[in-house]
């Protein structure tokens, strides 16, 4: 169980394939193979020892990509940095984990300079233009040292310190040992139905396990890795067509926009055989738009979260064949939980639901995050008799296909019912006009919580409020309808991994307001 090893057998099956792909620079897995070790011996030089983190605060790039092995190959444990977070927000992080060097590329040259004031942090430079005065060169590094051997880190040792989004609170630093990394690996791989010839577009950024999963795993197969700094429809497109491009991983707003874009039938997009998607479910109109308008796109639901490596249960391709036929219900499902992981529901006790009872979902396997970083207390109240308790609300049915309802913290008390703001959404994505939707619960002196939607429509299409509201009472029960109906011309807000961030569109209905859940 050591996270090196994944790239030694890339470099051993595949040497003269094409590890990576960026912009216009190709390098073979032989040429990976020679380069991770000269870093590695940079960082040793720069002071890194065994179990200290070191960080990177940059967009996707193929020299991005090498961390992953060279930082544990040094010794140290990889410590990434939120592209989209705040210098106070990064500051933090920084000091948690206590990173003294840190990687940087240009769009992020000024951030970096303002959490070095002050401190003995190193910054080495990975962009495409001049080295900055102060900076290292990533290139000029791996020029001038020699390969060190393996530092030999395995099992439970510490390999990288995943931070959460922090939408709600203090951020915490998912601790994610060898072990960890190597098992989801290899149960990715036995979920997907090809697991050869893998070419796999990257556009999750890769500080996160949407793209630092596909990282382990396409190397563990021998792919290749297409990478683009980030998500942007046309881009993707052609990143598709010209790299025949096998493997990608999308969120549902992804899917939604490559479903909305006018030039979709411009591209060939043929070659994808698997498309994963998580982090939110998926709306079931666009979930039928993209297998009729994409037929060749074989789509996995996953649901898991930064502290399981990203991964518990799969609503694989033959499920959505079969959902699609004879079981329609299971489009709304997750999946059943994957080999070598137990997932089960629990009553506040702790207690096994019934079949079909909501509770909080469980999570246990070797894919479960040692702890948080520094963080003993939070790591307590989650990791309890071997169980990861994931703040998720869901049930499990006669079949064992996981239904996830919503986050427990997220649902919505109205009148005394309880009403999952997922069951509101889906009703609200059948609308014709509907592009994006968001329900939240909002301050009501006569139901405690009213039911709110923030909604915004598809180019030229319009609608009313009353519109909306009675088209859910067609869907719905009238208890979990919306009350009242916010438009909004722009996007909503999205996490980095394109989750729709309910919290900034909750929180400022209830300033001056004591929450009771």
């Amino acid at each position: 169980m050591q996270a090196t090893q994944i790239l030694k057998q890339a470099v051993m099956e595949q040497p003269e394939r094409a590890g990576t792909i960026y912009r216009d620079r190709r390098r073979s897995w032989r040429e990976i193979g020679e380069r991770v070790p000269r870093m590695a011996a940079a960082l040793q030089r720069l002071g890194v020892k065994p179990g200290d983190c070191v960080s990177a605060l940059s967009m996707n790039s193929d020299r991005y990509f090498e961390l992953f092995f060279s930082i544990p190959w040094s010794g140290g444990a990889f410590a990434p940095l939120n592209v989209r977070w705040s210098v106070a927000e990064n500051r933090f992080a920084l000091r948690d984990c206590g990173a003294r060097v840190m990687f940087v590329d240009d769009a992020f040259v000024e951030q970096a300079r303002e959490l070095q004031a002050g401190s003995d942090l190193q910054l080495i430079y990975m962009g495409e233009e001049a080295t900055p005065a102060g900076m290292l060169s990533f290139e000029q590094l791996i020029d001038e040292h020699a390969p060190v051997p393996d530092a030999d880190r395995k099992n439970e040792d510490l390999y990288i310190v995943l931070y959460t989004s922090g939408t709600t609170l203090q951020s915490k630093g998912v601790a994610l040992s060898h072990r960890n990394v190597v098992y989801v690996s290899v149960c990715f791989l036995a979920t997907l139905p090809h697991r050869d010839d893998l070419t796999h577009m990257h556009v999750g950024g890769m500080f996160h396990l949407s793209g630092a999963g596909p990282a382990w795993y396409i190397t563990l197969a021998g792919g290749s890795h297409v990478i683009l700094p980030k998500f942007d429809p046309v881009p993707v497109m052609a990143a598709i067509a010209e790299h025949k491009i096998t493997n990608v991983v999308l969120v549902p707003t992804m899917i939604n926009m490559l479903m909305n874009e006018p030039r979709l039938a411009d591209y060939d997009l043929s070659s994808v055989r698997t498309c994963v998607y998580g982090g939110s479910p998926m709306p079931e109109p666009i979930m039928k738009a993209a297998m009729r308008d994409l037929p060749t796109w074989g789509f996995h639901q996953i649901y898991g979260m930064t502290e399981t490596a990203g991964y518990a249960t799969a609503l694989r391709w033959r499920d959505h064949l079969e959902a699609v036929a004879h079981f329609p219900e299971r489009m709304k499902s997750a999946g059943r939980a994957v080999t070598g992981m137990q997932v089960r529901i629990a009553r506040p006790d702790d207690a096994e639901a019934d079949v079909r009872e909501t509770g909080e979902i469980q999570i246990r396997g070797d894919n479960v995050m040692t702890r948080y970083f520094n963080n003993p207390e939070a790591s307590v109240a989650v990791l309890k008799d071997g169980w990861m308790h994931s703040g998720d609300a869901g049930f499990i049915d006669e079949h064992g296909f996981l239904y996830v309802a919503d986050r427990i913290k997220d649902m919505i008390v109205s009148g005394g019912e309880n009403v999952y703001s997922v069951d509101v959404e889906r009703a609200l994505y059948q609308h014709p006009a509907v592009r994006e939707a968001a329900v939240i619960g909002i301050p009501s002196e006569r139901w405690g919580e009213a039911v709110h939607a923030v909604v915004v429509l598809k180019d030229g299409q319009s609608a009313e409020a009353e519109e909306l509201i009675a088209h859910c009472r067609t869907l719905i029960g009238g208890y979990k309808c919306p009350r009242s109906v916010e438009f909004r011309s722009e996007p909503l807000p999205t996490t980095p991994v394109g989750k729709i961030r309910k919290n900034v569109l909750r929180d400022p209905y209830w300033v001056g307001h004591n929450r009771k859940i």
